[in-house]
């Protein structure tokens, strides 16, 4: 069975073969979490508007810097649940330009947002995407996919680095020329690699923190903007 994902609110499965953690660790764990997270003012921010995560002042930020969405635009958000960059999204477009997101996890309906329902790693899954697109060209590429963490480098690192490299496969084959490509990665092995395959794709790659983003996490945000007709 293939391996959930992580969408853009940070929902957790376990996936088989993960190393549990110690029971002391993960309870701690489990409680500086918590707290964190009812304290945290982005998630007050959201719930006092109605938005579905803290993630949507990410994408926020990240978007507003370049002035990324324009009217008319066709946006691909993947790894979306439970919905808050697509949620931001559908409202920044107003009522044209198309949101098409996926994940392995159930989404609510979000109005004047399609959704798929699967693994972006099966191939059926893709070519279901692909047929909703119906070979129109796309503005934008979120990801903000993520594997569901073991807590071991040398697991976790490889799994994000893989669902990294399909979304970047993904926008070579969909973005028209001249779009952007925005992406969730972890620093470790193979980002620095991955930076330099961006850096043959487009124009502009330039590498964010947005101060929604939490301190301690790990994630960083790599934004390519102006997609090459051919890769370098």
């Amino acid at each position: 069975m293939a391996a959930p994902l992580i969408g853009s609110g940070g929902t957790r499965r376990r996936l088989p073969g993960d190393l549990p953690a110690p029971m002391a660790t993960r309870s701690k764990s489990s409680q500086r979490w918590l707290k964190e997270h009812f304290s945290d003012p982005y998630v007050k921010k959201a719930q006092a508007e109605g938005l579905r995560s803290r993630a949507a002042y990410k994408l926020e930020e990240l978007l507003a810097r370049d002035r990324l969405l324009k009217p008319g635009m066709v946006v691909v958000d993947l790894g979306a649940a439970p919905g808050g960059w697509s949620q931001f999204v559908r409202q920044a477009l107003g009522d044209h330009g198309r949101v098409v997101a996926m994940d392995i996890l159930e989404m609510p309906p979000l109005a004047g947002v399609e959704f798929l329902h699967g693994d972006f790693r099966e191939d059926g899954v893709l070519s279901q995407l692909e047929a909703m697109l119906n070979g129109q060209p796309v503005d934008l590429v979120l990801s903000d996919m993520a594997p569901n963490k073991s807590g071991v480098d040398a697991v976790d690192q490889p799994r994000m680095m893989h669902l990294a490299e399909l979304a970047m496969e993904f926008a070579d084959g969909h973005l028209k020329p001249g779009g952007a490509f925005l992406i969730k990665l972890f620093q470790g092995t193979g980002f620095d690699d991955y930076i330099r395959e961006l850096r043959r794709r487009y124009d502009k790659v330039a590498i964010r923190k947005p101060d929604a983003s939490r301190k301690r996490s790990p994630e960083v945000y790599a934004l390519g903007q102006g997609k090459r007709i051919q890769i370098k």
